[in-house]
């Protein structure tokens, strides 16, 4: 991955090889750092490593306000030049970051969208997809989403070898390589196996699950543009992406009752707090209840 600015480099690599990020991950890092540079270049002219003080990181911040990045893009930036400088010092090449004094902007509070229920179930049951092998692509990208709560990158790279028919269950390769293991339903598995059955007439295909009528694996803007396509016929919500998909497994699980430790299990979270959004729509549930069923309600 080759970049305008030689100092990120070595710092694509070390995520690359050594983090073991995924290319997703890794575009998003070099995009931020791009920018961060181009600025300073263009403001400032070329600076040394030493010489990029927390003044300077400011600038660059205060010029992301202004052009109205909202608080949550801000902070992802933030976060990228904090690894990117925690590098550069691990290497030697700085002997303090710039980072210790920037203090990031409040993220505004915003409650995850999800598809209800009854619009799942339009979707899985009412929703003619094309009876060809893009249809039964796409409705099985829909249930694996949905079923299992998978980020984006993970349905991609799923491999028909995740699958485990014997304990009715997937292994997914989830953020800095960690795996784990999600339960699936007997309809489910089915559908796997039924999808694998008819790709094996593609002729030779990749090793992911997922593979277009070529035999090539999903890329990224098709599975959005599918998932978008499909979503548009059952709500109206404002997000309608992989992601929603992700937000609605894990809001349907909390609302019927799943234990939230076991929720950020099943999706991954490396901790609780991450988890804690989805139970929003289970208090606003139980007050619901509350106000239509208590005498003083």
């Amino acid at each position: 991955m080759q970049t305008s600015h030689p100092v990120i480099q070595s710092f694509l690599e070390y995520l690359k090889f050594e983090k073991r990020y995924s290319q997703h991950t890794i575009v998003s890092y070099q995009t931020d750092l791009t920018s961060f540079f181009d600025y300073l270049v263009m403001e400032y002219g070329p600076t040394p490593l030493a010489q990029i003080t927390h003044s300077l990181v400011r600038s660059w911040l205060a010029s992301l306000k202004e052009a109205e990045l909202t608080a949550k893009s801000i902070n992802r930036k933030i976060s990228t030049l904090r690894s990117f400088f925690k590098y550069q010092m691990k290497l030697g090449l700085i002997e303090q970051t710039p980072m210790a004094k920037i203090v990031a902007p409040k993220n505004e509070k915003r409650l995850p969208q999800f598809v209800a229920d009854k619009d799942i179930h339009t979707l899985f049951n009412h929703v003619e997809f094309s009876d060809d092998w893009k249809g039964r692509t796409e409705r099985l990208l829909l249930l694996l989403l949905y079923n299992t709560g998978m980020r984006l990158s993970e349905v991609v790279s799923l491999k028909e070898t995740n699958i485990n028919s014997a304990s009715h269950s997937l292994k997914v390769l989830g953020k800095g390589n960690k795996e784990r293991i999600i339960p699936i339903s007997d309809a489910l598995l089915k559908d796997i196996a039924a999808y694998i059955k008819e790709k094996k007439g593609l002729g030779e295909a990749s090793e992911t699950l997922l593979v277009t009528e070529k035999g090539l694996s999903l890329a990224h803007r098709s599975v959005y543009t599918s998932v978008k396509k499909y979503l548009t016929l059952v709500t109206t919500i404002e997000k309608r992406s992989p992601h929603v998909l992700r937000h609605s497994f894990a809001t349907h699980l909390t609302n019927n009752g799943a234990e939230l430790n076991a929720v950020k299990e099943l999706l991954g979270h490396s901790s609780l707090a991450a988890t804690q959004v989805y139970t929003h729509n289970t208090i606003a549930k139980l007050k619901n209840v509350h106000k239509n069923f208590h005498p003083k309600g």
